[in-house]
């Protein structure tokens, strides 16, 4: 099969070459044949070397999502399940399979697609055109996978609802994939239980991806008062609640997900400890402090505050006001525990914020742990945008 050639620019190519899997509009000096959005296309530097192979298209900034760097590789239905075998295959040595992230778009090698796995459900992201070809073959191999591990997909559903859709000239989409099914599923992960709505939850429905933080947090919380800012569904409260806290406050500004928290707390016989508020997180801390309240735990996972690199001023503001407010309220002694999800706060950048809000509330941080995202959305070296998780836990002590 004849495919297009695609051939950068001198001196262009960096994140490419460095491992990474992009290529945008501006590194390309011409693309030679015949070529339809979504296409297999090959990629040579401007000397004609051989890069490999990725699909494009015109619509998006981001022209070229590589596959592979042979140029002799077929991206064929054999190529394909390979890539998904890997990828099962790296999950089950890395984390707890229960639920999971089984594909994670680029840092798996399949850009552009988001695979979930909740107990016996699969939740589907596609955000690229030319993955999307592939997304009912690569469905199929992960069932068939699992399935050589006695594990029984029962329904598939596809939450493509992603704004980041339009920039690359798709439609949004969500629905089932196959037979219908109850979109409230049971999960269990730390031995709490959870009702995660794939249909009309966030993103995917829950995130994954603080797993193994949630656990952390849970040695902290035995016989402690506990608040829980951007609380989403209750996990962090939860945990909490599971560890053996006094009393978990657990606080989010959707209601729908208060509702959702609250039924988790009912489903692991938690509502006498743990209780949620429907509150705009900036407006109550405040409110707190005044009351004189404070906490043994105070942790903050709020959504990303922000999505590009021209809000990042704003965000730094935002991250260093309820890292101030959160400090305030530990007892001398407590433990904060602190995180960002946005890939443009970056370490140093999310350190030092949190570094100006300790001076400014007069706070000594002793630093207990760093982590970042679980295994299963794997940190891809040269591809920047897989990491975007940082979490930190201090101990918040009175300046002596």
């Amino acid at each position: 099969m004849e495919h297009a050639i695609v051939e950068l620019k001198r001196g262009e190519g960096r994140t490419i070459k460095s491992g990474g899997l992009w290529i945008y509009d501006n590194e390309i000096a011409s693309v030679k044949g015949n070529v339809t959005d979504g296409d297999i296309v090959i990629v040579q530097d401007f000397d004609g070397y051989p890069m490999g192979k990725g699909f494009i298209n015109f619509n998006s900034k981001i022209r070229v999502r590589m596959m592979t760097r042979k140029k002799e590789q077929e991206i064929d239905a054999d190529f394909i399940k390979m890539r998904v075998k890997n990828a099962w295959e790296y999950r089950k040595k890395t984390v707890d399979i229960n639920s999971c992230r089984v594909i994670f778009g680029e840092a798996d090698w399949l850009p552009g697609l988001v695979v979930d796995k909740f107990a016996d459900v699969l939740v589907v992201q596609s955000l690229a055109l030319g993955i999307d070809f592939f997304k009912e073959e690569i469905i199929k191999d992960l069932k068939e996978c699992m399935a050589e591990d006695d594990i029984y997909i029962r329904g598939v559903y596809e939450r493509s609802d992603a704004k980041v859709r339009k920039q690359e000239g798709l439609e949004l989409y969500k629905g089932f994939l196959g037979p219908e099914f109850d979109t409230k599923v049971e999960i269990l992960e730390n031995n709490v239980r959870y009702l995660v709505d794939v249909k009309d939850g966030q993103k995917t429905g829950f995130f994954l991806d603080q797993k193994y933080n949630r656990m952390a947090v849970q040695r902290l919380c035995k016989d402690a008062k506990v608040l829980d800012c951007f609380t989403h569904t209750g996990s962090f409260a939860l945990n909490a609640g599971i560890a053996g806290a006094t009393s978990v406050l657990g606080v989010d500004a959707s209601l729908f997900a208060i509702d959702l928290a609250e039924q988790n707390a009912k489903l692991n016989g938690l509502s006498d400890c743990v209780k949620f508020q429907c509150r705009d997180v900036f407006e109550l801390l405040p409110e707190l402090e005044s009351q004189g309240e404070t906490f043994d735990v105070v942790i903050l996972d709020p959504p990303a505050f922000t999505k590009s690199r021209n809000s990042i001023k704003n965000a730094v503001k935002g991250y260093r006001e309820i890292n101030l407010r959160g400090m305030k309220l530990v007892k001398d002694g407590g433990y904060l525990a602190t995180c960002s999800c946005s890939h443009f706060m970056d370490f140093e950048l999310f350190t030092k914020t949190i570094h100006q809000a300790a001076d400014h509330a007069h706070k000594r941080l002793r630093q207990v742990q760093f982590g970042t995202q679980a295994p299963d959305h794997p940190i891809l070296w040269a591809a920047e945008e897989s990491y975007y998780l940082k979490f930190y836990i201090f101990q918040v002590c009175e300046e002596h």
